[in-house]
């Protein structure tokens, strides 16, 4: 069983038992989170879409991690100008564990 669901602005395919990485979501380690737009939910060949989210379907997650990821760094320079701008930045996450999908796909 897996469903897709969306949480900051992306789409995730998650299944019981997955570790997934996104946007910070304000909680503490060990905090249980509820990710209500479900898109989609698969159970073998049973398949339900939502129009645009399903209404009775919600996965479960626990935060395993709040961090912040590798430096990204932003170099702007014009040329013959003596113009050079350095910039460095660390996007935060959050990493939830999937504890279960509560519904049903029938």
């Amino acid at each position: 069983m897996y469903a897709i669901v969306r949480t900051g602005g992306k789409q995730y395919q998650v299944a019981c038992g997955d570790m997934l990485r996104v946007e910070k979501l304000d909680g503490e380690i060990g905090e249980a989170v509820d990710l209500a737009e479900v898109l989609l939910l698969a159970d073998g060949d049973n398949v339900r879409i939502g129009q645009p989210v399903l209404e009775d379907v919600k996965v479960v997650a626990k935060i395993a991690h709040q961090g912040r990821g590798k430096k990204v760094i932003i170099f702007k320079k014009k040329r013959r100008k003596g113009y050079r701008l350095r910039r460095g930045h660390r996007q935060s996450f959050t990493a939830l564990k999937i504890e279960e999908i509560v519904g049903t796909a029938a």
